[in-house]
């Protein structure tokens, strides 16, 4: 509203505002536009002052002191017209926490004297939380105290430093620890000046607003998770020049009216605590919900990472500590994080927001027991016991004050890993566990309620990382709108009758398959006549196969393209009004039922009916197709099977059910049934029986009856009671294919089913776990290969060899790597129970994709003895795995670079960085672009800086990084390349063969072509040294190795050449070296025909049966087509060393036992001239370069060179003295 009392003034423009109470007084002050307000309010409502000094910062000074002196002029000429106006004093200080000092602080009051304020001064102090501390503390002790009003600018100091009293500044022992309570006159909230924030400082705000919702009121945290996009979009749209609206309630749109409701109903939580605990002795210390472990995250990361995205990760991890202790469910949880990313917060530790702000090698410094170090010595700290505000619910607190918290609960909530320790005999009742909702069902029952008609709730759906991302997809094509109910237990979704649009950014899956392979279909039914939908996903998602579905959608009529590796995301779907055809699809379903699945549940909005045939051999998982049917039918669409593989659809709509209750996941019941098995026990799984849609919940009867258990299930619960302990039986030979991803649960028992004379399990039909989060048939042999159990990784199974139980506690607790899957996490935590060592399981939060609570059943339902680790910082502190900087691939154009480092980064769980996307980035252009406009000098010169940046800041640890294959073009880049590998790190030249590169780059026409000069093989032949001079690491990439036709690339070539560069990788950075147990005896074979060949394909592994390594014999190497070939000539020389290194990759294609490399010469029994030392010197540090694990010396002048260069292979110091005449021995 206006104001008119002088026919001089302007009129005032006086904001209709919300008043809060503090501490008897309505002095916090909420509105739009409050200037005018401000100095009306101050002239009229506080004690008269004969000088008023406003305190701000360079930033803010600039956006407003014109306005806020030009609104103390018109302010008083209204409030007081003809009467001589007081000084108004303006102080501007640098922007930054720097300037909250005790020097600052003296700065001003020795400006304040020299101005002659006396104390009938007001202080404002109009910025941050840096100005409203360091000007309340000014404000407390000028003159013993004079009045301050607080005006903050910032949304996280208006609803947190701003209410309450506390002033401070920093000192170099830490933040705010000197200052004193002070409470302001007024604190004014101008919602308005919001609008200048950055996206960041309002998320930084926001995790303040939510945390408070989340200790006091249901209703505004439901509030907070609903109205996320209009709260986002009140604040960060800003208002047009010279717009008013807001200033009255009339004039307040509604996004505007929901984001004064949030922020004043968080003050109001904060003004309420403070009122009835001023000095924090008790109830204010709700307020610190979150800050327990976010101040100790900040202490370590600031000032990269702000005060509100440390404190978000702290909510969710204080919230994991009272889910942990049986307070708080896995809903809540979720529904917390949920909300906190809504908001652009981060809410894990290594969360890809601080990721990206700190970068991988900072991360590290995050150690959970650093973090325990710096909550010892926080405020909030009584003595030696540690305070959490432990939540009970959304809005409600388990006391009303910070509950203590025993260190060892909170150090297992925020390390990386967890110790499984050994559970004692069992003497406990039966136990009853409840697993969460069915990945399965819940994925796809999203599905259908979205594309239906009507609103569904659905109940006991499934809180996970994969559920969340299959929701957020659906939401941003429009499919359906949700809501939830019960604090969370129940989501409400309203189907858009499949009405779907095109997302307004690329749909970012992680890496959920389920996900992944559903939505590949359903976004063809988006309604648009152009434009075109992206799916991508995580690095391993990318690995993940999606061709065959690809394959039969594109022959369907639908526009879909391979953006990176063929085969898999992402992928990106043209839009032509055309829908989704239908008709006749053929499908290959051999690898996933999901295919199948994927075009079922999307044949009903197909432009015609769909006859599905199945082809290309035996269908996988048919019993999750007959889920798929079944669940179809109970939203109202019918399927039928015409033959074995050919059904039918035909055109319709899905009808909501007005619920549908999520079954438990059968294959996470595996777990706690699986535990009652090898320790003894009872469980009973109350959710899961015979009835179930699910295949997996056969488990109990198919697999663990057949090991020795007693299993009683009826239609809708199972029960398991384990043999004694050690007594498992194996099982000669299982069929697994009807619930494959129990196998892994399987594997595990099976590694102490050692009860019966056959110890070995075979389990079959298993061939698509190769393919899944990460190849768990490889996992569980690598990992189970840790507790002495041998295994055979088959195509379409594994081989478990039993072991006694004594065997396996005689060993120390094995490390477990889960490749971030978390079957991979849940199998070995159960083996873990019965190892009388226990186990590490050094990725405990991959669980969260289908059971986060999974450890906290563990061990508060099952009784296991878990403890937080940090497997991390132990690898990282090994001087021999001390591999965190970055991996380097350099190699000719089209020889594999961006594949085999995606594979690379995937198993390190490392960054991959393509460095010409990272220059196109840099540069703003693409190369052909540069190169076209500026000439190949210029791309050069921008290669090379960003190379640098790469390499010294950017990307220098952490990353797998694929270079450019003229990258080693330049002097420059070669000497950036060596020093990097002299600082530790692994350079790897990628060796092809270059009539497969030649052949593929012919049809590749996406790459600027190569300069005007000259022939693919002469640019190679030239780089070749350049290549030799830059690397420490080297690998062949030739798929005619794999196949006795050396024209052929050889059936399955490229897995192999993929599997085997990751283990070079490893043994590059030292993560698994390969080498030989010496505790006990072990044996190698000599390898001593010409050629490896000779070996292959079944000969190789029965000669090896029972060997710890292989000699390859390389002087024995070559016959005839090497005899008497003189090895000073360089020609020879080079062309014997090719040959070589084709016989090695060979050898480690097809064996996976460590290589002892070994060019014995004439003169000590061998076949290798004893006058061509320059070629056995060099064939010795390409040993090395190839990553043999052992590398045989011969005793002479040549051994120290190559011991200097040994890089991770060990060196074996041998000498032969065939005569018996050489070495004399006088005793």
């Amino acid at each position: 509203m206006s104001t008119d009392s002088s026919s001089n003034a302007r009129s005032l423009q006086i904001a209709e505002v919300e008043r809060i109470s503090i501490l008897g007084s309505e002095s916090i002050v909420c509105g739009f536009h409050l200037v005018d307000y401000i100095w009306t309010d101050i002239f009229t409502n506080l004690a008269a002052a004969s000088t008023y000094v406003l305190i701000t910062d360079t930033n803010l000074a600039a956006l407003y002191a014109d306005k806020y002196k030009e609104g103390f002029t018109a302010a008083w000429a209204h409030v007081r017209p003809g009467v001589a106006a007081p000084r108004l004093l303006v102080r501007v200080l640098p922007p930054g926490e720097t300037s909250k000092s005790r020097a600052t602080k003296s700065e001003i009051e020795d400006w304040m004297l020299a101005q002659k304020c006396t104390r009938d001064t007001l202080v404002m102090a109009l910025g941050g939380g840096v100005i409203g501390d360091l000007v309340g503390f000014v404000a407390a002790t000028f003159m013993r105290g004079v009045p301050f009003v607080q005006v903050p600018t910032s949304l996280l100091a208006m609803v947190d430093s701003s209410i309450g009293g506390k002033t401070a500044v920093d000192t170099p022992a830490g933040k705010n620890l000197v200052g004193s309570f002070w409470q302001p006159k007024r604190i004014f909230m101008d919602m308005a000046v919001l609008s200048t924030l950055p996206p960041r400082e309002f998320s930084n705000g926001m995790a303040e607003v939510v945390k408070t919702a989340a200790i006091w009121t249901a209703e505004e945290f439901d509030v907070l998770e609903a109205g996320a996009e209009d709260i986002r979009a009140a604040v960060l749209e800003g208002q047009k020049d010279g717009d008013m609206a807001g200033l009255t309630i009339a004039s307040r749109s509604e996004a505007q009216s929901l984001l004064l409701r949030v922020i004043s109903a968080s003050a109001r939580v904060k003004a309420y605590v403070v009122t009835h605990d001023e000095r924090e002795s008790g109830m204010r210390g709700l307020l610190n919900f979150g800050h327990t472990i976010g101040h100790a995250i900040e202490a370590v990361l600031s000032p990269q990472v702000l005060h509100g995205e440390c404190v978000a990760v702290g909510c969710v991890l204080e919230a994991e500590v009272a889910r942990r202790m049986g307070h708080l469910g896995d809903v809540s949880v979720a529904r917390l994080a949920r909300c906190l990313r809504a908001y652009g917060l981060p809410t894990a530790m290594d969360d890809a927001i601080i990721r990206g702000l700190v970068g991988e090698e900072r991360l590290r410094e995050l150690r959970p027991q650093r973090l325990m170090d710096v909550m010892s010595v926080d405020k909030k700290t009584v003595g030696s016991q540690k305070r959490l505000v432990v939540l009970k619910r959304l809005g409600e607190t388990l006391e009303m004050k910070p509950t203590n918290i025993d260190d060892s609960l909170i150090l297992e909530v925020v390390s990386e890993g967890v110790r499984v320790n050994a559970v004692a005999d069992v003497t406990q009742q039966a136990v009853t566990v409840v697993p969460p909702g069915s990945k399965s069902i819940s994925n796809r029952s999203l599905q259908l309620a979205a594309l239906g008609r009507g609103t569904c709730r659905i109940r006991n759906l499934l809180h996970s990382d994969d559920t969340q991302v299959m929701l957020a997809a659906l939401q941003a094509m429009g499919a359906c709108s949700v809501a939830w109910e019960d604090d969370g237990a129940t989501l409400v979704v309203t189907g858009n009758g499949g009405q779907l649009q095109r997302p307004d950014a690329e749909l970012y899956l992680g890496n959920a398959g389920t996900a992944a392979r559903f939505l590949s279909t359903t976004v063809n039914l988006i309604d648009a006549r152009d434009g075109s939908s992206v799916l991508t996903g995580n690095a391993r998602m990318k690995l993940r196969p999606s061709g065959p579905l690809v394959d039969a959608l594109r022959a369907n009529g639908c526009g879909i393209e391979y953006l990176e590796r063929e085969g898999s995301l992402p992928l990106r779907v043209q839009h032509t009004g055309r829908g989704f055809p239908g008709g006749h699809i053929q499908l290959a379903a051999s690898i996933s039922s999901q295919y199948v699945s994927s075009i079922l549940l999307c044949a009903p909005y197909a432009q015609e009916p769909v006859r599905l045939e199945l082809v290309g051999g035996k269908v996988i998982s048919q019993l999750y197709i007959d889920m798929t049917i079944a669940m179809m039918a109970q939203f109202g669409c019918h399927v039928e099977r015409i033959s074995p593989n050919e059904y039918l659809i035909p055109t319709g709509a899905y009808e909501n059910p007005a619920e549908y209750v999520v079954e438990s996941d059968a294959s996470s019941a595996t777990y706690p049934l699986a535990f009652a098995a090898i320790t003894g026990s009872t469980c009973t799984v109350p959710n899961i029986g015979s009835a179930s849609l699910q295949g997996d919940a056969r488990f109990a009867v198919d697999v663990l009856r057949p090991m020795g258990c007693t299993v009683e299930q009826t239609a809708t619960s199972t029960t398991v009671t384990g043999p004694p302990r050690g007594q498992l039986r194996a099982l000669a030979e299982i069929d697994m294919e009807p619930m494959t991803d129990a196998f892994l649960t399987a594997a595990v028992l099976a590694a102490v089913a050692a009860g019966g004379e056959d110890r070995v399990t075979r389990i079959r039909g298993i061939a698509n776990q190769h393919v899944k989060e990460c190849d768990r048939i490889e996992a569980m042999c690598t990992e189970l290969g840790k507790f002495g159990v041998e295994t055979e990784n088959l195509a379409d199974g594994i081989n478990v060899h039993a072991r006694v139980l004594s065997e396996l506690e005689a060993s120390e607790a094995p490390s477990v790597h889960c490749y971030d899957d978390h079957r991979v996490a849940m199998s070995f935590s159960v083996l873990a129970c019965v190892v009388q060592s226990g186990a590490e399981i050094c990725e405990r939060r991959c669980v969260g994709k289908t059971w986060p609570s999974w450890w906290d059943v563990l061990a508060r339902d099952l009784g296991a003895p878990i403890s937080g680790s940090d497997p991390a910082f132990e690898a990282h502190s090994d001087p021999v795995k001390a591999d965190a900087t970055s991996v380097v691939l350099i190699g000719m154009r089209g020889v594999g670079k961006t594949t085999l480092g995606r594979a690379a980064a995937v198993a390190l769980n490392r960054e991959f960085v393509d460095l010409d996307d990272f220059l196109e980035r840099q540069v703003g252009q693409t190369i052909p672009e540069i190169i076209n406009r500026d000439g190949w000098a210029a791309f050069r010169s921008h290669e090379t800086q960003v190379l640098r940046t790469a390499l010294t800041q950017a990307h220098a640890t952490g990353a797998v990084i694929a270079c450019g294959g003229g990258v080693i073009e330049s002097a420059e880049n070669r000497e950036q390349l060596r020093a990097h590998v002299a600082r530790g790190a692994a350079v790897i030249c990628l060796t092809p063969n270059m009539e497969h590169v030649a052949e593929y780059l012919s049809r590749d026409k996406t790459r600027p072509a190569y300069a005007v000069t000259s022939d693919i093989h002469e640019v190679y032949a030239r780089r070749l040294p350049l290549y030799a001079e830059s690397c420490n690491y080297e690998y062949l990439v030739d798929k005619s190795l794999l196949s006795g036709d050396e024209n052929s690339e050889g059936h399955g070539a490229w897995a192999l050449i993929e599997r085997d560069f990751i283990r070079l990788v490893q043994f590059a950075t030292g993560r698994e070296l390969n080498r030989v147990d010496l505790n006990g005896p072990s044996f190698f074979v000599s390898l001593t025909a010409p050629s490896v060949r000779e070996y292959l394909p079944a000969k190789l592994e029965a000669l090896t049966a029972g060997a710890q390594a292989i000699e390859l014999r390389v002087d024995l190497l070559g016959g005839s087509e090497f005899a008497g070939a003189d090895f000073n000539d360089a020609q020879v020389a080079a062309s014997f060393s090719a040959f070589v290194h084709k016989q090695f990759a060979l050898l480690r294609h097809n064996s996976r036992l460590p290589i002892v490399f070994t060019v014995r010469t004439q003169l000590q029994g061998g076949a290798f001239p004893a006058s061509a030392d320059t070629l056995r010197l060099q064939l010795l540090r390409n040993a090395v370069q190839w990553g043999a694990e052992y590398v045989d010396v011969e005793v002479d002048a040549k051994a120290p060179a190559v011991f200097a260069k040994r890089q991770n292979s060990m060196v074996i110091a041998s000498y032969h003295d065939t005569t018996g005449e050489k070495l004399q021995w006088d005793s």
